[in-house]
């Protein structure tokens, strides 16, 4: 079993940056493909970015050169950097690890880029 939390959203202007934090509790952190997802009210969520176990990324096109995704084993955490936000990109923001067909959700956290 994995509990994850996020933490980081908040209100940023267009053009800001935010870091988004996902820290895991649990074992073998190291062993589990995790990604960042997005909702926006009316929308189905989707897809930002995701980085395997060892390591590879990838990202949706919508945010291709203005996000990353890295993770630290050591400390039980996956990160989202995110630069030159748009409106667009308000959603809330959702953590996920997968293993097999083990699937863990942490409970969001708000983005909302806005003037």
């Amino acid at each position: 079993q994995v509990q994850l939390v996020e933490s980081g959203g908040g209100l940023v202007q267009p053009g800001g940056s935010l870091t988004l934090s996902c820290a895991a509790s649990g074992s073998f952190f190291s062993i589990y493909h995790l990604g960042w997802y997005r909702q926006a009210p009316g929308n189905q969520r989707e897809l930002v970015a995701r980085i395997s176990s060892g390591g590879s990324t990838n990202y949706a096109d919508s945010v291709k050169g203005r996000f990353t995704i890295s993770r630290d084993n050591a400390k039980n955490t996956v990160y989202l950097q995110m630069n030159s936000l748009k409106p667009e990109d308000t959603a809330v923001y959702y953590c996920n690890a997968q293993i097999g067909t083990a699937a863990y959700w942490g409970q969001g956290t708000q983005v909302t880029v806005s003037s």
